[in-house]
């Protein structure tokens, strides 16, 4: 493991995030579950879906 984590796992400790950026993070993720999700139903649009390009 680098030394640079240990000295992050220190600053978080002492400073944790706020309450309101934790929230952010988990709302993300959220919202990309959501599409992974539907995604994997088949309800996504094939307008939104990406097509390779041909070479």
């Amino acid at each position: 493991m680098n030394p640079i984590w240990f000295v992050r796992m220190a600053r978080w400790a002492r400073n944790p995030p706020s309450t309101a950026r934790i929230r952010l993070v988990f709302g993300i993720i959220a919202v990309l579950l959501m599409i992974w999700g539907i995604e994997k139903i088949g309800w996504w649009p094939d307008w939104a879906k990406a097509t390779r390009a041909r070479p």
